[in-house]
């Protein structure tokens, strides 16, 4: 059994400043006269990556230590809830470690046959669509993520992976089975297929119009923008010129509308949240700076930009989003205000997960 902790300071979001204990594993703010004190700081609900990779590189599934050195960069970021948004790997030997963070998985991509990235997608055609869902619906957590567009190398371009009538009866069948969907989309042509068919969320989502942005924020249909992975599309426009310019110059249209288009859906209250699409190009322990990107490119206050990236992402997730009694003792210590200054979350002071602490 672990010893009991104590730590004084304002806990977000209600920015009360408190006593919090914990013991067993638990939040409590009864005094416990023999806790160990981990002294003061800002305290924050452990936070959420909602787009990452565990299990991922750029080639595809990566072995078991490469994947508890990717949990591991992301506890040690404070990241201790992630939505693992597609992985060719199987990491439920995670959900063993109690030193590890929690993930939410969305089983394996699928995507349209040689329209995604080598060995990372589970690809069918659109005829097999419904079927590979129900696959990846029993593999996941609770989601299903599809590619939404890629590359057509016979258009040169961004174009749908799969048609209207497909794509429908695929989200249907999941909303049957519990799951909720999302899609990645970097383009704009397959994006009205995806909303009518009642998509629970977007993955980048820069081919965004203004006229979707009330629609999705009546429906409550979200946003995770992977602002730092996005912020990189001039350098893929840069790797697909000599083969594809029309794609190119498609990949830097979008890149020069990314603020306008972000701050939109912000302002018209699509929900949003933070995700680093770690995992593939990008390293893991990064939620930082996503936090950090959608106060300065999607016009987020501080508070906002935090709780994107704690406790709304938590309770969008069907976590518990607060530190209120009895529960689970994820959080991190900081040592300075965060609102005041969102950088001082790459420093913090320690995390809690699972009552247990660490450096």
């Amino acid at each position: 059994m672990s010893p009991a902790l104590h730590v004084r300071g304002v806990v977000l979001p209600e920015g009360e400043h408190r006593d919090l204990y914990v013991v067993d594993g638990a939040v409590t703010y009864e005094p416990v006269a023999s806790a160990e004190s981990l002294g003061e700081g800002w305290i924050v609900p452990g936070l959420v990556d909602a787009h990452c990779h565990v299990g991922l590189d750029e080639h595809g599934a990566v072995p078991r230590d490469v994947q508890e050195r990717q949990a591991l960069d992301e506890r040690a970021a404070g990241a201790l809830l992630l939505r693992d948004a597609g992985s060719a790997a199987d990491t439920r030997w995670v959900d063993e470690r109690e030193d590890l963070p929690r993930i939410i998985r969305a089983g394996r991509h699928i995507a349209r046959t040689r329209r995604y990235i080598p060995h990372y997608a589970a690809e069918v055609e659109p005829d097999d669509l419904v079927a590979e869902v129900e696959r990846q619906v029993a593999r996941g957590d609770g989601w299903v993520k599809l590619v939404g567009d890629w590359i057509d190398r016979g258009r040169g371009d961004l174009a749908p992976s799969f048609p209207r009538g497909p794509l429908a009866a695929a989200i249907a069948r999941a909303h049957e089975l519990d799951a909720r969907v999302t899609a990645h989309v970097f383009g704009t042509e397959c994006l009205q297929d995806l909303l009518d068919a009642g998509i629970d969320c977007l993955e980048h989502g820069t081919g965004l119009r203004e006229d979707m942005l009330d629609g999705m924020a009546a429906n409550g249909t979200a946003l995770v923008p992977t602002l730092i992975q996005i912020a990189r599309f001039a350098a893929y426009a840069d790797q697909g010129e000599a083969r594809f310019p029309a794609y190119a110059a498609h990949m830097r249209a979008l890149h020069a509308r990314i603020p306008t288009t972000m701050r939109a859906a912000h302002e018209a209250g699509v929900p949003m949240f933070a995700g680093t699409d770690a995992g593939g190009q990008l390293p893991h322990g990064l939620v930082a700076d996503e936090i950090i990107a959608l106060r300065d490119t999607a016009g987020m206050t501080p508070y906002e930009a935090l709780g994107a990236g704690s406790w709304r992402a938590r309770e969008w997730l069907g976590r518990p989003a607060t530190l209120t009694e009895g529960a689970s003792a994820d959080f991190v210590v900081l040592p300075a205000e965060p609102l005041h200054d969102l950088s001082v979350l790459k420093l913090p002071t320690c995390v809690i997960l699972r009552g247990r602490v660490y450096p």
